[in-house]
């Protein structure tokens, strides 16, 4: 009888352990989720004036803001001339690098003047340099001679608390994750303690990375770090009741995503070193994707995957890197002809091999980031109104030509009407279980969709709603579709335009891409196959996430300017 009372006992306190971890899980994700949005919001420093301009004729000053400033007659240019017929619409760039002030004439119809002298490529100015500009002239200027009003947007308002600490958000991060792998203990009756050794690993991995980024390389904000670190915990630990082998080979992914992350921020650096590699990365990039058209193997219909001694990598992960090292450049490179056309060029070469791999859902991401790309460095609507008809002249033989894609789309929408055959078999399964899930999920490791194909993959979202709930569903597609508000936000005073592409579009891509999936998942849109970025199972897929938030964390001007005492 005694016995039977303690076991009972035990029981009521672990249903009562249970429950509290299922309540516990969504309010920390919350809380890690705003954390590190509010102190990323707070860091933000005052937009000062970097120089002046001020016109001899008319006493007129123009302040200069960034470390990247076009000049010209065109509303678009950071610093607009309207007034004279002399300027072209797109005339001269000036820029800021560790050596000093330039400034670039870039194919005007008048030239460029710097104390009475056409220049030719970039040339150093100095203070009190006379430059002409069409029929203008300007003497460059310190700022701290001029009174200007700051103009601010998304920063800190005066008085208001410092963001959160890096150790205090590894801290709330750590409880989290063990807070998840306590349930994945309780909630299945598995007789072990695998997802405590699990767990043990992986916080193992996160603290080494926090110690080499805080300590070794001394970086001050570690918000965007954190955002990928409770995104991969959560994915780490889904994965722990569907396979332990997957799950360590998830870690140790994780950890060549962390060094890719540190070795990608030391590249961008210096952003005219970057674009001395873009004729490499480019002609690495097409040879990627050959080699996988060559020797790919076939999954789930689309020939992406190679392998290589027994491990299998996705080279159009990788390449989505690359695609954004082509894509953006320093200023007065973006505004010449011949480097956009390149850039189209690489950019058919890119989404033509992954049609022929038939891999429509990775090609749909590169044809959005194109556009993005498109928008931002040149604002030329023409080239992306022909590429979106293009788009849809492809599509249309797709469907001709591919008839399994065209049976994916007349099974859109019909999740239920064809719940018994392959049309709506997974989709009709993601939205029974995921509902079944509530507010708080059913607990990790108890769910019914981990037994439908790709469920740690395209899936992931469904196991999600299911296992942890609809609220830490939407915390995660929070947390990523704030980043693309961040990288806008962070642009505005970044070192170099390369920084303020690269980041937009990066950004762009992950929340496209987890768009993707989840609207996928949810026959909300037709179901591409790609990943919930650092969710998802795959180890191509995580290192190239980490790689693509090296582009925002450079783009943020703490990252290069600011060491930590």
């Amino acid at each position: 009888m005694d016995e039977f009372l303690q076991s009972l006992n035990i029981q009521v306190i672990t249903d009562i352990a249970i429950v509290a971890l299922r309540i516990l899980i969504p309010l920390l994700g919350i809380i890690v989720v705003f954390q590190c949005y509010s102190s990323m919001r707070r860091q933000r420093r005052d937009e000062k004036p970097l120089i002046m301009l001020e016109n001899t004729a008319t006493g007129e000053v123009l302040p200069v803001l960034c470390w990247e400033n076009s000049i010209g007659r065109a509303n678009r240019n950071d610093i607009v001339i309207a007034d004279d017929l002399a300027v072209s619409r797109e005339h001269c760039v000036i820029l800021r690098r560790k050596e000093g002030w330039f400034i670039s004439d870039t194919g005007s119809k008048t030239g460029t003047f710097v104390n009475g002298e056409q220049t030719q490529g970039r040339v150093p100015i100095f203070i009190n340099d006379e430059i002409k500009i069409g029929k203008d002239t300007f003497i460059l200027k310190r700022a701290q001679d001029y009174t200007i009003t700051n103009r601010s947007w998304f920063i800190k308002k005066e008085g208001s608390k410092e963001g959160i600490a890096p150790f205090a958000l590894m801290m709330l991060i750590s409880i989290f994750t063990l807070f998840m792998a306590a349930e994945a203990c309780l909630s299945i009756e598995a007789n072990d303690f695998q997802p405590l050794v699990v767990y043990a690993a992986f916080m193992a991995v996160a603290w080494i990375f926090y110690i080499v980024s805080t300590k070794v390389f001394k970086r001050v904000g570690f918000e965007l770090e954190g955002l990928a670190l409770f995104l991969t915990g959560i994915g780490v630990m889904l994965s722990v009741r569907q396979g332990l082998h997957q799950t360590y080979v998830q870690i140790i992914a994780c950890a060549i995503g962390m060094a890719f992350f540190c070795f990608m921020i030391k590249f961008l650096q210096n952003p005219d070193r970057v674009n001395k590699w873009r004729l490499a990365i480019m002609i690495i990039a097409v040879g990627f994707l050959a080699v996988n058209i060559v020797f790919g193997t076939i999954r789930g219909g689309a020939a992406n995957w190679i392998m290589i001694g027994g491990v299998s990598i996705q080279p159009s992960e990788f390449v989505k890197i690359a695609y954004i090292f082509v894509g953006a450049s320093a200023l007065d490179q973006l505004q010449t002809k011949k480097n956009f056309i390149v850039f189209i060029i690489f950019s058919a070469i890119c989404i033509g091999a992954l049609f022929i791999m038939s891999d429509f859902g990775t090609a749909l991401i590169f044809f959005g980031t194109f556009i993005m790309i498109s928008i931002v460095r040149s604002g030329d609507y023409k080239t992306v109104v022909v590429s979106i008809v293009g788009a849809i002249f492809g599509g249309l033989l797709i469907l001709r030509f591919k008839p399994y894609i065209a049976d994916r789309f007349s099974g859109w929408g019909k999740a239920f009407e064809n719940s018994d055959n392959s049309l709506g078999y997974q989709t009709a399964r993601v939205l029974t279980y995921a509902a079944s899930g509530g507010l708080f999920g059913c607990g990790l490791g108890n769910g019914y969709l981990k037994y439908v194909g790709a469920s740690e993959s395209d899936l992931v979202f469904g196991l999600v709603c299911e296992e942890l709930g609809l609220i830490v569903a939407l915390t995660i597609a929070v947390s990523i579709g704030g980043l693309f508000f961040y990288a806008r936000a962070i642009t505005t005073k970044s070192r170099s335009t390369f920084y303020s592409i690269s980041a937009c579009c990066a950004a762009g891509l992950l929340v496209l891409q987890s768009s993707l999936n989840i609207f996928g998942a949810t026959d909300i849109l037709p179901l591409t196959g790609v990943t919930l970025p650092f969710i998802s199972v795959g180890g191509s897929s995580m290192i190239a996430c980490w790689g693509l938030l090296a582009f925002i964390k450079a783009a943020d001007e703490r990252t290069y300017s600011i060491k930590k005492r």
